[in-house]
């Protein structure tokens, strides 16, 4: 089912207000143990993913950096991704270092080896992550999911 942007916006307005009412009559510790829930809304979200590149078998670092997962910021302020992690079904996760997303830009985060720099970083592993089914999880430094993408058999779907 597909849904707007713009109802998506609404719902995620209605929702946040009523986290916000309940979160003000429960105690502070009890908002401590919501991971794995999604996060409140965030300007970042998982752009567009490079899975199980055509050379599959092929352990070549030039292979390997054809694999990769785009994150976008959409909003205007840039945000520090330190500690936050990048995972996939498999528990494979890569944590971002103090890596600074300008506003309205993207970084692709590649499973080879390279050089970081505004636009690419690199995990510096020697096996592909991403298989024909798989999700790429987004969370934050405190471990709350900022947004999902999940492909295979019915094509992308994503929860954000």
């Amino acid at each position: 089912m597909s849904v707007s942007l713009a109802t998506r916006r609404a719902l995620a307005t209605l929702l946040a207000a009523g986290t916000l009412v309940g979160a003000a009559a429960l105690p502070a510790a009890a908002d401590d143990h919501r991971r794995d829930h999604r996060g409140r809304h965030s300007a970042l979200v998982i752009g567009d993913v490079q899975y199980d590149s055509p050379n599959r078998g092929e352990r070549s670092n030039r292979a390997l950096n054809r694999e990769w997962v785009e994150i976008k910021n959409t909003g205007r302020a840039g945000i520090n991704l330190r500690g936050y992690t990048l995972t996939d079904q498999q528990g494979n996760r890569y944590r971002f270092p103090d890596f600074r997303l300008d506003g309205r830009s993207s970084v692709k985060v590649h499973t080879g080896s390279g050089r970081d720099t505004r636009h690419d970083l690199y995990q510096d592993r020697n096996r592909q992550v991403w298989n024909d089914r798989d999700t790429a999880t987004l969370r934050d430094n405190r471990g709350n999911v900022i947004d999902t993408e999940s492909w295979g058999r019915r094509g992308h779907q994503h929860r954000g």
